[in-house]
């Protein structure tokens, strides 16, 4: 059995982490409304009454007024009491749909799940239509059962030994294979195609509220449409307490089939990463981290919120390397070694661990300088901060670095510069790139003696000349270009 990490070490490493960044941010609510935990509580207790449904359904729909539970009721009441109301259960059903379309409902809108809205203007969707369904049919004693596809919902009815499905969106959707009026129509009207209850596969069947729940779950959708992710998070926060009460840990979720109506605790999930995705994209590091440190003893989930945070304190961290801030890089990488992964600390490290080397051997100026980065290099290699052949890479480029300045100081002070580079390959050991600037320093040195060779001579210091050529090919004997001086000296007869 492989064993989870702690929660209480996941909680308890945040603690530092909130402490930091405590500075006060407009974060999304974090806590349910009360209102979400009170109506989980009145369904656990038994099933909702129809009026319960009706304040639920428009509690989701962000209506707090009393105005439009009192049009539901009287709808109902108009329902009840209507003398041409049929007897049986199977044509009330009826009668209720054909009621919506005649009274209430007036024009599909595909977005349109608020209940409040449907009742003010008559615009509706399939889940508002199907919601207010619902709330009429309970008023009579008529059971129903909510039922979902991957993008629609509509009812059914159990009735004897079959169930009726009812798609509210249409004036005809009462016993939909049956009707030829709602074939025509369906389609033209909603752009969605009707679910046979043998296709099992391919709906759901979800409980009432389940039903009103995906109001909010049609909210949701809509910030995310508009790129509104931060009013998102309350919102599923809510639908997971009406559905779920306190039990909303990402632990909690359990390992089961993927189906249509998916858990609410990860869609919250997924709300919160979202958001917390925005943020970063953004490119505002600090506000995430002060939102994982806000959100994640919350709702834990260690390896999603380790992602998060290590990709926040990454992309903050590359951001000062960039700068080339690295003194508070330092500091800003050590600030998040509480939070983040042994493993994900280890990565950042050795990455700024790399840049801060590599920036110091851009300031080499002089052989103290190099040897300085070289030292530094091979305690980093020690510490295993440094892969060998990176190292070899820096140490390389210090000792070029190293040896650029020392010939510089002062101009052409090229013997320097091959005493330093035969002492780092002494030292260090030879490689390609190290052996070539060697190579370019020796071969300036020669050019050296022959331009002062060709000073003297063309002034016509001749034994001045000779001698520099002497001394020269003493240290290059098989320099082309002193070769070649030697044969003027040779012509001239000297």
């Amino acid at each position: 059995m492989k064993l989870k990490p702690s929660i209480t070490a996941f909680l308890l490493f945040f603690t530092a982490i909130t402490a930091v960044y405590s500075q006060n941010t407009a974060f999304p609510r974090l806590n349910p409304d009360p209102k979400a935990l009170e109506y989980y509580r009145l369904g656990a207790n038994g099933d909702y009454s129809w009026t319960a449904l009706a304040e639920v359904s428009l509690w989701a729909s962000g209506d707090t007024s009393t105005s439009n539970l009192e049009k539901i009721r009287a709808a109902a009441d108009s329902i009840k009491n209507a003398a041409d109301l049929p007897g049986s259960n199977k044509d009330r059903a009826e009668y209720i749909l054909k009621f919506m379309h005649k009274n209430i409902l007036k024009s599909y809108s595909l977005y349109q799940t608020r209940i409040d809205t449907m009742l003010s203007t008559g615009r509706y969707n399939c889940v508002s239509s199907a919601v207010l369904y619902t709330i009429l049919c309970q008023s009579l004693g008529i059971n129903t059962k909510g039922v979902m596809t991957k993008d629609h919902a509509f009812i059914t009815i159990p009735m004897g030994d079959a169930d009726i499905d009812v798609e509210t969106t249409n004036a005809y959707g009462f016993d939909p294979g049956n009707r030829k009026e709602f074939h025509d129509q369906f389609g033209k009207l909603t752009g969605f195609s009707y679910v046979p209850a043998k296709n099992y596969r391919d709906r759901q069947t979800i409980s009432r509220i389940e039903l009103v729940s995906l109001i909010l779950n049609n909210r949701i959708a809509d910030h995310e449409r508009q790129n509104q992710f931060a009013d998102s998070v309350p919102v599923a926060i809510d639908r997971a307490a009406l559905l779920e009460g306190n039990a909303l840990t990402i632990d909690s979720i359990k390992e089961t089939q993927e189906t249509i109506f998916t858990d609410p605790r990860k869609d919250l999930m997924d709300r919160l990463f979202n958001y917390g995705a925005i943020l970063l994209k953004a490119g505002k590091e600090e506000e995430c981290l002060r939102w994982a440190a806000a959100a994640s003893p919350v709702y834990p989930d260690e390896k999603r919120w380790q992602e998060f945070i290590m990709a926040a304190t990454n992309n903050h961290l590359m951001r000062l390397i960039k700068a080339n801030k690295h003194a508070d890089a330092r500091k800003f990488i050590d600030g998040q070694k509480n939070v983040l992964s042994q493993a994900n600390y280890d990565k950042l490290d050795i990455l700024l661990t790399d840049s801060e080397l590599f920036s110091k051997a851009n300031q080499i100026r002089t052989a103290d300088d190099g040897d300085s980065v070289i030292g530094a290099v091979e305690q980093a290699r020690k510490n295993g901060k440094v892969q060998e052949k990176r190292a070899a890479e820096l140490i390389t480029f210090a000792v070029q670095k190293a040896a650029a300045s020392i010939s510089s100081q002062p101009a052409g002070n090229w013997r320097a510069a091959i005493q330093y580079i035969e002492a780092s390959i002494s030292r260090l050991g030879a490689n390609k790139e190290l052996e070539q600037a060697l190579k370019v320093y020796l071969g300036n040195l020669a050019a050296d003696y022959h331009n002062r060779f060709a000073s003297e001579w063309n002034k016509k210091n001749y034994t001045e000349a000779e001698r520099i050529l002497n001394e020269g090919l003493a240290e290059f004997p098989n320099d082309r270009q002193l070769l070649s001086d030697k044969q003027i000296i040779a012509k001239q007869g000297r």
